[in-house]
């Protein structure tokens, strides 16, 4: 109500006043553009960074993969527990660290026994409390920073593993937003993340596939079988985002952090990484262990 009566009301006969802005495109889409733009320039700047380090070598992109394991760590004591550096997140921390710099120096075992060792220190501590949300929080990050580190360290191939599982998971990612804003449609899991469409996530994969397939050109791979691995991977990410936003709803939560512009947190970028990481890592082991970025490029 207006505080000063009258002046409050329209003037009989004048025209109806417009109506205020919504934030929506032409396209009747809620701040596509201005979204899509914060979600760009982040976007771009984190590539940046990241494809900078992953050419580095194994160190300096250890380095990255350390400090962002150790901030998810803090993002999963603020959604899980609604706690900041509690004495589960010491502990959750100094796990993913000690994984990082083991998978680094060549111990990737190693790193996975500290992985479960700071999940069963963090279930212990927080028995009766969501302990097994808490100490699969260890597991969420210790074992993508294993992973990628452990593709990395394929002196002929790691480069581009690495690469390729990141440009995969950042094409399925933007094409999902777009095709989802664009074309909308029947929900993929309303009751998990109300605005995730089954058209975005065909967009995603269908963008992971073309984007996994540009790299035949440049390493002399088979195109046909890095687009499969592309949709596999492609779908996975998709599934990891679907996850995390599970998480955060059964959380009540709305964004792991703040901490990125137009992204949320670490966490919230992160997701797709996670679980594609993984998969790529777990299938490299089984078809050579030996070097996991041929694997993933060459599938021998």
């Amino acid at each position: 109500m207006s505080e000063r009566g009258d002046l409050g009301r329209p003037h009989p006969g004048a025209a109806p006043a417009p109506p205020a802005s919504t934030g929506t495109s032409p396209a009747g889409r809620p701040g596509l553009v201005s979204d899509f733009k914060s979600r760009a320039l982040a976007g771009f700047v984190l590539a940046l960074i990241v494809v900078g380090l992953v050419w580095a070598g194994l160190q300096p992109f250890a380095l990255l993969v350390l400090g962002v394991g150790l901030v998810m760590s803090w993002e999963w004591s603020h959604v899980v527990r609604h706690a900041g550096a509690d004495l589960a997140f010491g502990v959750h921390a100094l796990s993913t660290a000690t994984a990082a710099v083991l998978a680094a120096m060549g111990f990737a075992a190693l790193g996975l026994a500290a992985v479960l060792a700071g999940a069963i220190i963090i279930f212990s501590l927080q028995f009766g409390d969501r302990p097994l949300m808490s100490a699969a929080g260890a597991v969420y990050t210790g074992v993508p920073a294993i992973s990628l580190l452990w593709l990395r360290s394929d002196m002929a191939w790691g480069f581009w593993a690495v690469l390729f599982v990141f440009a995969i998971v950042v094409a399925s990612d933007i094409a999902a937003f777009l095709c989802g804003r664009t074309f909308g449609g029947m929900k993929l899991a309303p009751s998990i993340s109300p605005n995730k469409t089954w058209s975005g996530t065909i967009g995603g994969i269908a963008a992971a596939a073309i984007m996994a397939a540009a790299f035949a050109p440049l390493t002399g791979s088979n195109w046909m079988m890095l687009a499969v691995t592309g949709i596999v991977l492609g779908a996975i990410a998709q599934a990891g985002d679907l996850a995390e936003s599970a998480l955060k709803r059964s959380s009540g939560v709305k964004d792991a952090s703040n901490l990125i512009p137009g992204h949320g947190g670490f966490m919230d970028r992160a997701d797709g990484i996670v679980a594609a990481a993984a998969a790529a890592a777990l299938y490299a082991l089984f078809v050579n262990p030996a070097a996991p970025g041929q694997a993933i490029m060459l599938h021998l």
